[in-house]
């Protein structure tokens, strides 16, 4: 933890780190005021006097979950300069998720979004942000390929970012609702193809 930071700060901070992996596996109706107590250690008014509620503690957690995620990526795409092994990135980690403590639980995005879908706006926003950034950061991905001269240059960057997310998060579901990966398997092997069929 940020030796910078104050008490205060440090605090919060904990409290995030702390119950980030409840809420990611839980959701947010599913986590109690008792399971933060639990994961903590700590008092519920010592919880609540660092949060104004638990919403605010579920959107900081969104936030820490998202960016733990996506830091994650990232990581493994600055490794290679290649557009095409940049996005093979995304089946590789997802079909091997269970190796990947943070998302064990499943993808940060697609459990707050079976959620917060119509019961909680604030929460939406932030996955409907999330989504967004991710699909700019594929398009951009796609479109840094085709000027490097990486990928077909008649490649539609939105077309394969949406396919992409979409069978990333449609085969985590199916993973988590049948407890197999064989299905998460299937599709990222798809996946793989149409990317590699992208080469110019």
């Amino acid at each position: 933890m940020n030796e910078t930071l104050s008490k205060a700060e440090r605090t919060r901070q904990f409290i995030i780190e702390k119950t980030a992996p409840i809420f990611n596996e839980k959701g947010y109706a599913g986590t109690s005021i008792n399971d933060l107590i639990q994961a903590t250690g700590l008092t519920k008014g010592s919880i609540y006097g660092n949060f104004e509620n638990k919403d605010e503690v579920a959107l900081a957690v969104f936030d820490y979950n998202h960016t733990k995620v996506n830091d994650y990526i990232k990581e493994k795409l600055m490794a290679t300069e290649n557009s095409i092994e940049r996005l093979l990135v995304y089946p590789a980690i997802y079909r091997n998720y269970l190796k990947i403590p943070f998302l064990r639980a499943g993808c940060p995005i697609l459990n707050t979004a079976t959620e917060a879908d119509d019961t909680h706006p604030l929460l939406k926003e932030k996955v409907t942000n999330a989504l967004s950034f991710w699909k700019v950061s594929v398009e951009n991905q796609v479109k840094r390929g085709i000027n490097r001269g990486e990928i077909k240059p008649d490649t539609d960057p939105t077309e394969i970012a949406v396919i992409l997310i979409s069978l990333i998060e449609g085969a985590f579901m199916q993973a988590k609702v049948t407890d197999s990966l064989t299905e998460l398997k299937i599709a990222m092997n798809f996946l793989e193809k149409i990317i590699v069929s992208l080469k110019d």
